[in-house]
């Protein structure tokens, strides 16, 4: 049985850091596209960062480029999100996601293409 299971959420003042992991089970996910998309309370799901297969092409979403930053274990099969900077509107629910098989730059933001998704974790940036 495939699992995603999140950490390294919790609450943290803004400017402050947070490191969340995701360890994936159940199969091999050297193959597996793997990224993170979060979920404020009141707003839908939207996608934060992602890292292909391969480990040639990362995407961030506007509202975090240049603080966050998406990298795999040497096992790939976690996947990590530095978060630096932190700003009270990045509170949400996080969620690690795999997908497997490449993926292209176009449809790294549409959570409808990932296979796996984790029962997330929650970050409260607090002001």
């Amino acid at each position: 049985q495939v699992q995603l299971v999140e950490s390294g959420g919790g609450l943290v003042q803004a400017g402050g850091s947070l490191r969340l992991s995701c360890a994936a089970s159940g199969r091999t996910f050297g193959s597996h596209s793997m990224g993170w998309f979060r979920q404020a309370p009141g707003k839908e799901r939207e996608f934060v960062a992602v890292l292909s297969a391969s480990g040639g092409s990362t995407d961030y979403a506007d509202s975090v480029k240049g603080r966050f930053t998406i990298s795999r274990g040497n096992a790939k099969n976690t996947v990590y999100l530095q978060m630096n900077s932190l700003k009270p509107e990045d509170t949400a629910v996080y969620y690690c996601t795999a997908k497997l098989g490449e993926i292209t730059r176009a449809t790294m933001p549409d959570d409808r293409i990932y296979n796996y998704w984790g029962q997330g974790t929650q970050v409260t940036v607090s002001s």
